[in-house]
């Protein structure tokens, strides 16, 4: 496979796996994230299923979320997106996702309340 075809590919699988979690199916995580996945978001834990545990208690859980823009290449899916938690104020997120062999093994991300 040439480095487009697996950007084309990782791309496509993490937006099969962001429209499975938005519509809430959690247990996605498990299928695209590999066991030693490690999150540089501050607060998170390292492994798949300890993240997963996070992100089940987190407002991300239930929030609707707005898919803005995707961008990838062989290594990284980028995704920029609206989050619109059941309570409190949206956000504007910036997720990095890093992907070996399909599987994300490793995350960062941003986010900023989102203005009027």
């Amino acid at each position: 496979m040439t480095d487009i075809d697996v950007a084309e590919e990782n791309k496509r699988r993490f937006l099969d796996a962001f429209g499975r979690f938005a519509a809430g199916e959690i247990e996605v995580l498990r299928e695209i994230i590999r066991e030693d996945f490690v999150s540089h978001s501050p607060g998170a834990p390292a492994g798949r299923d300890a993240w997963i545990a996070f992100i089940v208690n987190s407002p991300i859980a239930g929030a609707r979320l707005d898919l803005q823009h995707v961008i990838a290449d062989a290594r990284f899916v980028v995704a920029h997106y609206t989050l619109v938690p059941v309570e409190g104020p949206s956000e504007t997120v910036v997720d990095i996702w890093r992907f070996e062999e399909g599987l994300i093994v490793e995350h960062w991300d941003v986010s900023r309340p989102l203005l009027p």
